[in-house]
């Protein structure tokens, strides 16, 4: 924790290494909290990045919030300090907001880059604690010392501790364009304000990772920044924030696609949609908002048709309208993730395979190439998340799109793929090297 810019995101990318949080000159990037994983000396550890704290930032109420929650979680604190910019009001005030948890405290005077430059640490003497720590978390100096003492004030984890990656987790994305209810729909979830959530559109900027057990399922949600169009995204660091969304979905398991059912369905969601479907993400659509839409009269069949009509290549994403605001049918929203994910994980038999695809081929022959037919040999599945299903036959650039439609129709229904994503290939059966 520290005030903004005084370098906590580039300590935690350096404890971590990692580049998950974003680092940028402009102050207040961080605005949630932020969680990593670290080892030293074979000592594992959570490392949590908090937004900066101030008073000129129009957050800063629901910053402190989120940076008290951490504090209130953390069995150490690590205090920044700003070697370059010197001793600040706000680093005396929140000397005084430590004094009153009786945790382990490590205060560390960054951008100290060498020897020669710890003489930038007399000024902060003043404060009356110690140890400092003159460190540089971008070039590295200092940090080994700091964390060989870190690790020895964190408490030992009890004997029955569940290991790190125990168990399965399905990684749940967030994603929208801004301002569509992602992190309300998330604080909601977690009943409790996990993600810091405003009326401005784009206040979450990072995307960040919040584990939700339900019964015996977990779940990593994470929430991301809004998807801009691409011809309103012109500051580098907005730039990065959706790079970092698009990531996100690179690393979940099931994305829910957040709609504001008030606006109905734009551009820009459909775009959104495109990422993850291209992707291959297991995909459930979120109609949030729904509360306002209902008091206005509005038909939910009406507007599950729109979306369907507009996004017809998530056809087999389920959708669901809920309110974020006052929790109606959000706990319906793990039912279809559920669904999804069980979908999006299965396997079939060569055996199971070849039978559907010899029975959808005599109902529907495959068209003619060059006056020839499509000869189909066999299938297999090559892998899971998603099912991705390879048809070995004698033309492949022959099998027509809409051909392809038809296959995967078929298997959808007859599998019990209806609700997940399905990859398709069809590739040139090998022939054996004749032998002489």
């Amino acid at each position: 924790m520290g005030r903004p810019n005084v370098g906590k995101s580039t300590l935690f990318n350096r404890l971590t290494r990692t580049q998950d949080a974003l680092v940028d000159d402009l102050p207040g990037v961080t605005r949630d909290r932020h969680y990593g994983h670290a080892v030293w000396n074979d000592v594992e550890f959570m490392v949590v990045d908090t937004g900066g704290f101030a008073d000129d930032d129009e957050f800063s109420t629901e910053i402190r919030f989120q940076i008290f929650q951490a504090i209130e979680e953390a069995d150490a604190i690590l205090l920044v300090l700003d070697g370059k910019a010197g001793l600040s009001p706000y680093d005396r005030e929140l000397l005084d907001h430590l004094r009153g948890f009786r945790k382990p405290v490590f205060y560390l005077v960054n951008k100290v880059d060498g020897p020669r430059e710890e003489s930038r640490l007399a000024d902060f003497y003043r404060l009356g604690v110690e140890p400092l720590y003159p460190v540089s978390a971008e070039h590295r100096y200092g940090v080994g010392d700091l964390l060989d003492d870190l690790v020895k004030a964190l408490p030992l984890p009890p004997a029955d501790a569940v290991e790190p990656g125990e168990g399965e987790m399905i990684g749940l994305a967030v994603v929208g364009r801004p301002n569509v209810g992602k992190s309300s729909l998330i604080n909601r979830i977690l009943g409790r304000p996990r993600m810091l959530v405003s009326a401005t559109p784009g206040t979450t900027r990072d995307s960040i990772d919040a584990v939700y057990r339900r019964g015996a399922a977990s779940y990593r949600m994470i929430d991301t920044a809004g998807i801009r169009r691409k011809g309103k995204v012109s500051r580098k660091l907005e730039k990065f924030s959706v790079i970092k969304a698009l990531r996100s979905l690179e690393r979940c398991d099931v994305a829910l696609i957040v709609l504001d059912a008030g606006q109905g369905v734009t551009d820009q969601d459909i775009t959104v949609a495109g990422y993850a479907f291209d992707r291959g993400c297991g995909c459930v659509l979120v109609l949030n908002k729904w509360d306002l839409v209902e008091k206005s009269g509005g038909s939910e069949r009406a507007l599950v048709e729109e979306v369907r009509r507009q996004a017809k290549f998530l056809s087999f994403a389920p959708v669901l309208t809920v309110s974020a605001l006052s929790g109606r049918r959000v706990s319906k929203i793990f039912g279809a993730v559920d669904t999804v994910y069980a979908q999006y994980c299965r396997r079939i038999s060569t055996a199971e395979l070849n039978r559907l695809l010899e029975e959808a081929l005599a109902k529907t022959p495959p068209p003619l190439h060059r006056g020839r037919p499509v000869k189909f040999y066999y299938s297999t599945q090559a892998g899971s998340k998603p099912p991705t299903i390879v048809c070995f036959v004698n033309h492949p650039e022959a099998v027509h799109f809409s051909y392809k439609r038809y296959l995967l129709n078929q298997l959808r229904e007859k599998a019990g793929l209806d609700q997940s994503p399905v990859r398709l290939v069809f590739r040139e059966r090998q022939r054996r090297a004749l032998r002489g």
